[in-house]
């Protein structure tokens, strides 16, 4: 049983870190590249090692630290650090003169991340009760997607003022401090460590021990989730179809915006829906609308249709990066509940990189038609899967 009720303060106020740690970094992140090119010296796979590295990281550390907040029955310690090293990289971006300086700061921008993810997340969880969860995390991330809408429309601005100079580009390397800050602040003085893990004295099981206790529902979602993550590939991947179909990069821009505010809107309404209808229903579905993404993909011409297939991305991914979480959260106990959600965040991000390779290949070598066709299939399998699980 669950010991909360509704959503308590803790996850209005991890939202509010989030926003804030989203609009510093969404100011950042789609300028880094043209910075690093233009004013670094650094060729495209320089750039692409730096992402690539950075990318695992976010990811393949999740299950040490999600494992670490439940052997020593924190969480908040974990969030305070994670977002700490996220401030201390934009800090050393904004002061960088070469390429290996901000590989540097990049990739300790992306371990804050692993550090955090699943300690937030099990906070989120135990301040929400079970039949208001997916709402929580919903709302958790609409808050970041908010962020993704502020951040690029602060950097636009400031480019507007000032031109694209280096001196432009540091600019709002320095202005992204200030948002990056306040979410550590809020951490500091406002969260606050459920009462639970707090006072609760049990001896914790070892690593492994802990991954034995995961329930067997929750291995099985793990596996078809694993399946599913073959089929799915970078963002970036879809933006680069979108040019090879003829859009403009500045109607791409406008897909991109497109594609976070949609996010933002049906996060909260999909996380609802998971508590009315039931999670594994939600998720399957989601992976099914994947399907149809890939599939449109795969053979879409036209600006309408690619802009209603960022759409209906939107909604698959504001799913996919919500209920799958709450619906973990509901079938793990709250003391491997770190563990679990890092266990999954890891899992797919171990399978993420090769995906994204041969998917890169496939599509290289025979077209895009095969290799979004390929996609789609494993995809819909997953989805039916999921869907066949449901009671």
């Amino acid at each position: 049983m669950d010991e909360k009720k509704g959503i308590q303060g803790n996850v209005y106020k991890l939202g509010l870190v989030s926003f804030f740690n989203d609009v510093s970094s969404e100011m950042i992140l789609p300028i880094l590249p043209v910075f690093l090119n233009t004013f670094l010296g650094a060729g495209k796979e320089i750039i692409g090692l730096i992402e690539g590295v950075a990318d695992s990281l976010s990811s393949l550390l999740d299950i040490v630290f999600g494992y670490w907040s439940d052997k020593l029955e924190k969480r908040k310690e974990f969030v305070l650090l994670g977002y700490g090293f996220s401030s201390l990289s934009k800090i050393g971006i904004a002061l960088s003169t070469t390429w290996p300086i901000v590989f540097l700061f990049r990739a300790l921008d992306r371990m804050g991340k692993s550090i955090r993810t699943s300690p937030r997340d099990a906070l989120i969880a135990a301040s929400s009760g079970k039949e208001v969860r997916g709402k929580a995390f919903g709302l958790h991330r609409a808050m970041d997607t908010l962020g993704a809408i502020v951040g690029p429309a602060i950097a636009w601005g400031i480019f507007s003022l000032l031109g694209t100079s280096e001196s432009a580009y540091r600019e709002v390397f320095y202005v992204a401090l200030v948002p990056a800050l306040l979410a550590v602040l809020v951490i500091f003085f406002m969260v606050k460590e459920p009462k639970k893990i707090e006072q609760k004295k049990n001896s914790k099981p070892n690593f492994f021990k802990s991954l034995q206790l995961l329930s067997s529902e929750y291995k099985k979602f793990l596996k078809i989730s694993a399946l599913f993550s073959i089929s799915y590939f970078s963002f970036a991947l879809l933006i680069l179809r979108a040019d090879e179909i003829g859009i403009s990069t500045e109607n791409i821009l406008l897909m991109y915006l497109l594609f976070n505010i949609v996010y933002a809107l049906v996060s909260i309404p999909l996380g609802q829906l998971s508590d009315k209808i039931g999670r594994k229903l939600v998720i399957g579905g989601a992976f099914v609308l994947y399907a149809l993404v890939c599939l449109g993909f795969a053979f879409a011409s036209q600006f309408w249709q690619v802009a209603l297939l960022f759409t209906f991305y939107a909604v698959f991914v504001a799913a996919d990066e919500s209920v799958n979480k709450a619906y973990i959260s509901d079938i793990v106990k709250e003391d491997v509940r770190g563990v679990a959600l890092g266990t999954y965040s890891t899992a797919l991000g171990a399978v993420y990189l090769p995906a994204n390779i041969l998917f890169g290949i496939a599509w290289a070598t025979f077209g895009a038609v095969p290799a979004f066709g390929a996609a789609a299939f494993i995809a819909l399998i997953s989805g039916i899967l999921l869907i066949k699980c449901c009671e």
